[in-house]
């Protein structure tokens, strides 16, 4: 998945070109397309990327019919070429597109939670277009988040937003004590921190997503509690064509729950938000196309394996 991003992402000057070229095309044709072009990209692959995008999906969203699974890997494919189109393509349009492009719902939350003046950080899984998603917060709101610079495949996509006005912060090249001071003093001046919670690193503390043992970043739960900084659950998801929907949750204060010896159990809760979101729009996970990598044998598993 990743070579097929970096055959696209490389090519910049042939990305201008299209780009002039597709602004002079109605979007329901590049709409239909992308789609086309996601189909395609499906069938293409069926005993590769496919493949495993069909597996990980039987695994984690408990056996639903075939005929559903067909769907919402298709729908997968198609939601990706969209994304990159939308990346690539569309993005030097985004500015005054936000009133139909974006439909946001309970915005307010984070307004409300910034009152409190320690910052907000707004929580969620890779879904729909989390590139445009990051934006959209960056034109409202003092706004940071955190990237990582260690793919060569993504690092263009990242570059292209720094250059449309949204920063980040490298996690592959940036010190962990560094990386938190800055994220801490962004906090500190009011400012919104963005961060995608579905990172996955051999490094990252172990937890629990959809019942398996694996490892993600608890971050996001140790500022919450150690800055008593709300932290804002939200989605984004492709309602229709190239329109978005927005959904900011209720603030959790989790420094009002948790101590700092208990973060882990904090970033659990935080794991579960992300696992809701995945269930009920699953063609919209960026990850289903190496989720398998992820798991790690279930200590209790081990247990039985060995006493057999």
């Amino acid at each position: 998945m990743y070579e097929w991003i970096e055959s696209v992402t490389r090519r910049q000057g042939l990305l201008k070109a299209c780009s002039r070229c597709c602004g002079w095309m109605p979007r329901r044709l590049m709409l239909w397309i992308c789609r086309w072009l996601g189909t395609a990209l499906c069938a293409a692959s069926a005993n590769g990327v496919a493949a495993k995008v069909r597996l990980n999906m039987e695994d984690l969203l408990e056996q639903p019919p075939g005929s559903e699974i067909k769907m919402l890997r298709r729908r997968f494919f198609q939601n990706l070429i969209i994304t990159l189109y939308e990346i690539m393509l569309e993005s030097e349009r985004l500015p005054g597109s936000e009133r139909w492009r974006f439909r946001a719902e309970g915005e307010e939350r984070l307004e409300e939670a910034l009152l409190l003046g320690r910052g907000a950080i707004v929580y969620t899984p890779h879904c729909g277009n989390f590139f445009y998603y990051y934006w959209y917060l960056c034109q409202r709101y003092s706004c940071l988040t955190i990237a990582t610079g260690g793919s060569a495949e993504l690092l263009p996509l990242y570059e292209h937003f720094a250059r449309l006005g949204c920063p980040g912060l490298d996690y592959d090249r940036t010190p962990p004590l560094a990386l938190m001071k800055k994220l801490r003093a962004h906090l500190a001046s009011n400012g919104v921190v963005f961060i995608l919670g579905d990172f996955y690193r051999p490094s990252f503390p172990k937890s629990r997503l959809f019942g398996r043992t694996t490892r993600t970043p608890e971050g996001a739960a140790m500022l919450g509690i150690d800055s008593r900084t709300p932290v804002i659950p939200f989605y984004g998801i492709r309602e229709r064509a190239f329109v978005h929907r927005l959904v900011f949750g209720q603030p959790l204060h989790l420094y009002a729950a948790y101590s700092r010896s208990g973060r882990s159990e904090a970033a659990q809760l935080l794991n579960g938000h992300m696992e809701e979101v995945i269930r009920r729009h699953p063609e919209q996970w960026f990850y289903w196309f190496n989720a398998e990598e992820r798991w790690e044998e279930d200590e209790m598993n081990a247990k039985r394996s060995h006493t057999a």
